[in-house]
C-alpha cells in the first residue's frame, strides 16, 4: 500500500519567481498573503529583488505561501498525504497542510517569527554553514570549543549522513568552517540565510513566538506531523505549540524525521516548494523510497500522472 508524506522546504530555497506558473492558476494565495501582511509580498515573490526576498521576515511567509498553494493543488487532484513534515520554517507549512493552522494565520505567524528572529540577531551578525563529510561527534567537539572561547556556534540542522549545518555568530561560524575543514570536513558551504537559526542565539525570540502562537487558533492535526525537535509524530495542538517554541533554538532533526516516516510505512515523499533540496536529502537518507518534487506545472503533472498508479 502506498503511503505518502508531503514535505516542505525551509529558508534557503527561496528564489524570485518561485511558483510563478502555479500562481497563474491560483492567484488568490498571493492576494490573501498580501491582505494578511498589509504589504506587497506578491511583488517580492514574483519580481524580487532576491536580497529583500531572502530577509527572514519576507522569506518565511513567501515560502509558506508557495508550499501551501502546491499542497492545495495536489489536494484538488485527489493527492493527499498520510503524514506531513517540514524543514525548519517548512514545519509551519506542514501544519497548514495538516489543518493545524489556517493559511492566513500561518502567513501571519511566520512573518512575526521572522521579525522576532531578526530582532534577536540582526541580519549580518549571525550566519549558518553546511559542513560536509565530518562525523557529528567531531563537529560537536570543535563547535563546543569555539563557543567556550566566546564565539557561539552549534549544530543546527542534522540533515542527512555526512551533512550537518552549523549556526551561530558570524565570527563563530567563520572560525568553525576553518577548523572543521582542518579536522577533516570535505567542504564548508555558507548558506544564503539572514540569521543564526536553530541556535541558542534564538532563545530571546522564543517567548515572543509563544505569545504570537497564543493569539491564533490552532487545531489538533487532521494529518499527523513529524516534528523537527523530536522527530516524532504529533497531533495535539498544545504539544505542537510547545515544540514550535523549542524549535527556534533546537536542532532540526531532519534525518531522524525522514527515518521516522519511512518506519511508519511512507514509500513516497512529495516535496512541495521551490527547488529540490529536501528531495536530495531524502535520497541520501534512503535511496529505496520514491521522491517527487513539485515546484511548477510540469512537475505537478508528473506527480498527478504517477499517482494514478498508486494503490
Amino acid at each position: 500500500m502506498t503511503k505518502v508524506a508531503f514535505i516542505f522546504p525551509g529558508q534557503g530555497s527561496q528564489s524570485v519567481g518561485m511558483g510563478a506558473e502555479l500562481f497563474n492558476s491560483a492567484g488568490n494565495y498571493l492576494e490573501r498573503a498580501d491582505e494578511v501582511l498589509q504589504f506587497d509580498l506578491s511583488r517580492l515573490i514574483t519580481e524580487g529583488p532576491q536580497e529583500e526576498l531572502t530577509l527572514t521576515y519576507n522569506a518565511q511567509p513567501a515560502l509558506l505561501t508557495v508550499g501551501a498553494l502546491i499542497a492545495s493543488r495536489l489536494a484538488e487532484e485527489g493527492i493527499t498525504p498520510d503524514y506531513t513534515a517540514g524543514h525548519s520554517l517548512g514545519e509551519y507549512t506542514a501544519l497548514v497542510a495538516s489543518g493545524v493552522l489556517s493559511f492566513e494565520d500561518g502567513v501571519s505567524v511566520v512573518h512575526q517569527r521572522g521579525l522576532f528572529m531578526n530582532d534577536a540577531v540582526p541580519a549580518g551578525e549571525g550566519a549558518m554553514a553546511a559542513i560536509l563529510g565530518l562525523d557529528g561527534e567531531k563537529l560537536q567537539e570543535v563547535t563546543d570549543t569555539i563557543t567556550a572561547e566566546g564565539d557561539s556556534v552549534q549544530p543546527a540542522n542534522l540533515n542527512c549522513p555526512g551533512q550537518i549545518v552549523i549556526s551561530g555568530t558570524k565570527a563563530g561560524v567563520e572560525k568553525a568552517c576553518i577548523e572543521l575543514k582542518e579536522a577533516g570536513a570535505k567542504r564548508a558551504i555558507p548558506l544564503d540565510v539572514s540569521g543564526p537559526f536553530h541556535s541558542s542565539l534564538m532563545k530571546p525570540a522564543a517567548e515572543r513566538l509563544k505569545n504570537a502562537l497564543d493569539q491564533v487558533e490552532m487545531k489538533d492535526a487532521a494529518i499527523p506531523v513529524v516534528a523537527n525537535v523530536n522527530a516524532e509524530t504529533v497531533s495535539d495542538r498544545e504539544e505542537i505549540k510547545q515544540l514550535l517554541v523549542e524549535q527556534l533554538y533546537s536542532p532540526v532533526r531532519w534525518e531522524d524525521s525522514v527515518r521516522e516516516l519511512i518506519g511508519l510505512g511512507v514509500t513516497h515523499f512529495i516535496e512541495c516548494g521551490p527547488g529540490k533540496v529536501l528531495s536530495g536529502l531524502v535520497k541520501k537518507i534512503d535511496r529505496s523510497v520514491t521522491v517527487l518534487p513539485v515546484y511548477d506545472e510540469e512537475t505537478l503533472q508528473t506527480v498527478i500522472d504517477a499517482a494514478k498508479g498508486w494503490k
